[in-house]
């Protein structure tokens, strides 16, 4: 099931964020430095760490302002506002996690899962509790949400710059691990005379 999800994701990933010409022409590869080159996000990670601690004070604000609106909301609102709420911090707690290890870890599968988990639920979710005045936005609860609409929409745009990053090199680190094997293979003259004495 896990490898399953696995390519799910590395195969949306690839049509989202589709691999340059440059990286995938081997004769453009640029070379790597020796050592270790780190592809992480500096300024996601920031999001990311500063969004999982403001995460607590805008749920207990949301939950504050759902309080004292309580008996003024429509029994609908009173419903759809709880599943909001509900779904929000479920998703908001994976997709925290998710990404700050996906973008530390330098592993595209989890990155795009964050950003796609940030596009698809967390960003229709918080524009739709801050814009619908008929759920009875208080001041509160609109200066809560107006915060976290800014966190998720950097995470949306750095993210998406931070996953084409990371595919491109590591697309390009594939390619060149596949041009030193072939060099280890050549330093081999054993592999020559094994194919000769097969076709003679």
């Amino acid at each position: 099931m896990e490898a399953t999800l696995r390519k799910t994701v590395t195969s949306v990933t690839g049509v989202l964020f589709p691999v340059t010409k440059q990286a995938r022409d081997p004769q453009q590869h640029q070379i790597l430095k020796t050592g270790n080159e780190y592809v992480t996000s500096l300024p996601l990670q920031m999001l990311l760490y500063f969004n999982i601690f403001y995460s607590p004070f805008w749920l207990t604000g949301t939950l504050v302002a759902f309080e004292v609106k309580w008996s003024y909301l429509d029994i609908l609102y009173r419903i759809i506002l709880i599943a909001i709420y509900g779904v929000y911090t479920i998703i908001e707690v994976i997709r925290l996690y998710v990404g700050f290890m996906g973008n530390l870890t330098e592993r595209v599968p989890e990155l795009a899962g964050c950003w796609l988990l940030t596009i698809l639920i967390q960003f229709p979710l918080i524009l739709l509790v801050l814009l619908n005045d008929e759920a009875i936005v208080l001041p509160l609860e609109r200066a809560v949400h107006i915060v976290e609409a800014f966190f998720v929409f950097f995470e949306i745009v750095i993210g998406y710059f931070a996953i084409r990053t990371m595919v491109n090199y590591q697309v390009t680190k594939f390619h060149l691990r596949q041009f030193t094997d072939l060099e280890q293979l050549g330093d081999d003259d054993g592999w020559k005379d094994r194919y000769y004495d097969d076709y003679s």
